[in-house]
């Protein structure tokens, strides 16, 4: 092969003109056009073929069955539980010496509290007696309107009955507790991330 490769190269570097013993040598390399002499360091002059590794059969046989044993021993295996901290009370806070005593009142604060709250019942109560009728005159004036509507022509009365498909889904926001603050920007803070990893164990080997 290297005999076959050196003809190749001699016979690309001759001239046009094909006389013997003229040679036609590239003195200047660029990155353009590479030298055919270096073609010389391309070609593997004693390369040696690749040898096939020999397997084990029975070592290979041997790895597969210690690994469906591993999977057999995982799967009959319970998992571990995690515990879910959000359901579970921390002993500190279970203390009884924690609690905090009851406030006492006086009788003119209880009184003032109670009145105040009967207040704001009935306050409530005729409010929502003031909806209830606004709704109930509201509908009976719609049905008024159709029943005309129904009179003066059948068609428009069927386009006023149908139902109404952008009304749902109904996406309302609010009402707040405290009114929103203008131009907030919270706080980042600082944090100690305090979460638990929990890492099943596997079987040893």
């Amino acid at each position: 092969m290297a005999i076959a490769a050196r003809l190749c190269a001699a016979r690309a570097l001759r001239p046009p003109s094909g006389l013997p013993g003229i040679w036609l040598i590239q003195i200047r390399d660029t990155h353009q056009r590479a030298s055919l002499l270096s073609f010389w360091d391309l070609i593997p002059m004693r390369a040696e073929p690749v040898r096939k590794k020999k397997i084990d059969t029975k070592k290979d046989q041997a790895a597969k069955d210690r690994l469906k044993k591993r999977l057999r021993k995982l799967e009959k295996a319970n998992q571990e539980l995690i515990p879910i901290e959000d359901f579970i009370t921390p002993l500190k806070f279970l203390d009884k010496s924690r609690q905090r005593p009851p406030v006492e009142l006086s009788f003119e604060e209880s009184e003032r509290r109670a009145l105040l709250l009967k207040k704001w019942s009935r306050y409530k109560q005729q409010e929502h007696e003031a909806e209830r009728n606004a709704i109930t005159s509201m509908l009976k004036a719609q049905q008024e309107a159709l029943q005309e509507l129904k009179l003066e022509s059948s068609e428009l009365y069927t386009e006023a009955i149908k139902r109404d498909s952008s009304l749902f889904p109904f996406e309302r926001e609010g009402p707040h507790y405290t009114p929103p603050i203008s131009n907030y920007q919270p706080p980042e803070g600082r944090y100690n991330d305090t979460t638990q990893v929990y890492v099943q164990h596997e079987f040893k080997k």
